[in-house]
């Protein structure tokens, strides 16, 4: 029986090496699915999807932007972007204008009603994320922030993605305050 409980202990040590890695990615998917629920619980009631609420949110922080930018600040497709941007555009809440720059750009500006839309909308969204990630003091937070943009940047320079590209595809959009 010697021979087998050597092979094991070589198993268990490569196991916890490969372990590891995948935990944080586990981990990291449920906390951010939990975190989400809060998020995406907070805009809907005001009619919002997430990617709605991104495009709002970046143009309120960031001011008027070009699509490209929005695009990618909120990490989501070209052609998800644009039906997103036509629906805020029929509801009233941005405008689109050409660039006096350069004519191929198309700036998104909040309107007057986009404003006092995403105004009422995000001191109460921004309250509901500081519960959603309460568990953790402030510090812990923070150090969660930098450990997470430190992992984020990593995993962005692997030159080897298994689909090719040099991102992956994100499965949602993200708010501008979390950049």
């Amino acid at each position: 029986m010697a021979p087998f409980s050597g092979s094991r202990d070589k198993m268990t040590e490569a196991s916890r090496r490969t372990d590891t890695p995948l935990k944080v990615w586990v981990t990291l998917a449920r906390a951010f699915d939990a975190v989400e629920h809060h998020s995406r619980a907070s805009i809907a009631r005001f009619g919002l999807g997430t990617t709605e609420f991104g495009v709002l949110e970046v143009l309120y922080h960031k001011g008027r932007l070009p699509v490209c930018e929005v695009q990618r600040r909120i990490l989501v497709e070209s052609s998800s972007t644009t039906y997103v941007v036509d629906k805020l555009v029929k509801r009233g809440l941005v405008r689109r204008r050409p660039s006096g720059r350069d004519r191929r750009v198309v700036l998104l500006a909040l309107t007057a009603a986009g404003r006092r839309l995403i105004g009422r909308i995000f001191p109460p969204h921004a309250s509901a994320m500081r519960r959603a990630v309460a568990a953790l003091p402030a510090r812990q937070q923070a150090q969660a922030v930098r450990l997470l943009r430190a992992l984020g940047k990593g995993a962005a320079a692997l030159t080897a993605q298994p689909s090719g590209r040099s991102h992956p595809t994100p499965r949602r959009g993200r708010s501008a305050s979390s950049r």
